[in-house]
């Protein structure tokens, strides 16, 4: 079916996305017309390394993980998508068949565009153009610190950086433990480990599946630092 998601005040899903802000009514219509609305549910597989996907897909609701998997089956979290998001933009570019898995985290609501018709509409208009070279800049920038905090950082400083950019005391993981440690390149076992020995030693306090309260703020900071 077209994708008839609106964000608020009538509003199309599209025009929370970077790369359609600016183009004027007429021209979302035409990207609409070439969007089919999707559903998925929690758990399921939206595309896998090889499959020739050559779409755009903008997230509605729900969350997707992007993420990709080693030949011993290690998961590397590349990150996670929401509302407002896109992802499959290198595929769609590239040509090539899909090198990250996407998984659905939650139900998903997802406006998925053509990825064969927009690239006439990238053509057309110059400025989505741009602006996926803005997007995929910024991207490009977080591979690359993500890459330098895996090379050069402690397990100990990138458990800790993660908590501290939460910025409260007090605060509910956004993900399962699971996939925080997917994220930081360590498996989970090894992330269990760190935290309860913290909760051991005063610095943080666990409760439920994700709560964490932060104890000791100076500690973990000097973890955050130096590890």
């Amino acid at each position: 079916m077209v994708c008839r998601c609106e964000i608020g005040s009538g509003r199309s899903c599209l025009e929370s996305v970077p790369i359609f802000r600016g183009l004027t009514p007429n021209e979302q219509r035409e990207i609409a017309q070439i969007t089919n609305e999707r559903h998925f549910r929690r758990g399921e597989l939206i595309f896998t390394p090889g499959d020739e996907n050559h779409n755009l897909y903008v997230i509605h609701k729900g969350q997707v993980k992007l993420s990709r998997i080693s030949e011993a089956g290690k998961e590397q979290i590349l990150r996670i998508a929401g509302p407002g998001d896109f992802f499959g933009e290198l595929a769609l570019f590239s040509r090539l068949p899909a090198a990250t898995q996407a998984q659905a985290m939650q139900d998903l609501v997802m406006c998925v565009i053509d990825g064969e018709r927009l690239r006439d509409l990238l053509l057309k208009y110059p400025l989505i153009a741009l602006k996926v070279v803005e997007e995929l800049s910024a991207r490009l920038e977080t591979a690359e610190n993500m890459i330098e905090s895996l090379a050069l950082h402690s397990v100990d400083q990138r458990i800790a950086q993660a908590l501290l950019e939460y910025g409260a005391d007090r605060f509910e993981l956004a993900i399962s433990k699971g996939d925080l440690a997917a994220s930081l390149g360590m498996t989970q076992e090894t992330l269990s480990r760190k935290l309860s020995a913290w909760q051991v030693q005063g610095i943080i306090k666990q409760t439920g599946q994700r709560g964490i309260e932060i104890l000791n703020r100076a500690g973990l900071e000097k973890l955050a630092e130096s590890g």
